[in-house]
């Protein structure tokens, strides 16, 4: 019975032997990790992504990195520009391992490095530049610094994509000056758009003058042709209808009877002349020679005749 019960129990304890002698062969490695091992203690291979078989008790996993983008925050200093100004600066960067053998050995600490060399290259760049450029060029030192960590990193087995600065803190001193120089920037630009406001309304209100005077002369100027161009027609028309009087007076001396006609007329013009003479004046006035009137008549009908181109004939 005893000997039963040993035997059952190297049994069991070959069989867990070989279970965790199993276990300890396979090593399964996630998507994206690279694990480094060491046999006896000196570097062997690194595993990939995926089932992997090791020597149990020979081999050790001794790194595990992660393929991954990794960001890193750079933590704030205190950096002096060209002109002797202190600034705040902090930054973070983005960083990838590249070969993990590297990665192991190559560092004690790869992180700790490149952020070391991220501040010094900081430090740097920001002591190359005024207070003014250096609020104005962030991506020259972004470029600066990430050229320096990935120059650096290759001996590694890191590779530094980017680098961002995150905020750039001026002196309280500095700042209020800045707002007071914005303050003031923007009083100007204000006072300027204001300048540049009444002189556009004082050139419209010029132009509008100037406008509604050309408009007033061109309505006089049309104004004035119309009244002549009127007058031009009016004296036109006068003549013509003067014209055509003369035209038929003569018309009618010319016909049968036409001088007799005349001579009653003018005759009896003569007469109301003198009435009309007589009832102004309240004074009766007669000719001191009653043949006058006769000869004046025929005085008229001389003129009548000489006008129409007829023959004299004297009144009887």
């Amino acid at each position: 019975m005893n000997a039963v019960n040993l035997g059952t129990l190297v049994t069991v304890f070959v069989i867990v032997f070989f279970v965790v002698v199993i276990l300890k062969c396979v090593r399964v490695v996630p998507q994206q990790y690279a694990w480094v091992v060491e046999r006896l203690g000196r570097f062997h291979r690194v595993l990939e992504p995926g089932l992997n078989w090791i020597i149990p008790f020979f081999d050790n996993v001794a790194y595990r990195h992660s393929l991954k983008e990794v960001p890193a925050d750079v933590p704030q200093q205190v950096c002096i520009t060209k002109d002797n100004t202190q600034l705040g600066v902090d930054g973070i960067l983005y960083y990838q391992i590249t070969d993990p053998r590297l990665a192991s050995y190559g560092t004690a600490n790869y992180l700790y490095a490149i952020t070391q060399l991220a501040q010094t290259t900081l430090r740097s760049e920001v002591g190359k530049m005024e207070l003014d450029r250096t609020l104005e060029s962030r991506d020259t030192i972004n470029r600066s610094i990430v050229d320096v960590l990935d120059e650096a990193g290759r001996s590694w087995g890191v590779k530094v994509l980017r680098y961002e600065l995150k905020d750039l803190t001026p002196p309280d001193a500095i700042l209020k000056a800045m707002q007071t120089q914005i303050t003031a920037e923007r009083e100007k630009r204000a006072v300027i758009a204001k300048s540049e406001g009444e002189k556009q309304q004082d050139i419209n209100i010029a132009e509008g003058d100037k406008q509604a005077k050309i408009l007033e002369s061109e309505g006089e100027k049309q104004s004035a042709i119309n009244r002549a161009q009127g007058e031009a027609t009016a004296i036109r028309l006068l003549a013509d209808a003067t014209a055509s009087a003369l035209t038929t007076v003569a018309n009618a001396l010319a016909q049968q009877g036409g001088q007799q006609a005349a001579n009653l007329k003018v005759a009896e013009a003569y007469v109301a002349a003198f009435s009309h003479l007589a009832k102004t004046n309240n004074t009766m006035i007669i000719p001191s020679n009653l043949s006058d009137l006769g000869s004046a008549v025929a005085s008229v009908m001389t003129v009548l005749q000489r006008s129409s181109g007829g023959a004299t004939t004297h009144p009887t």
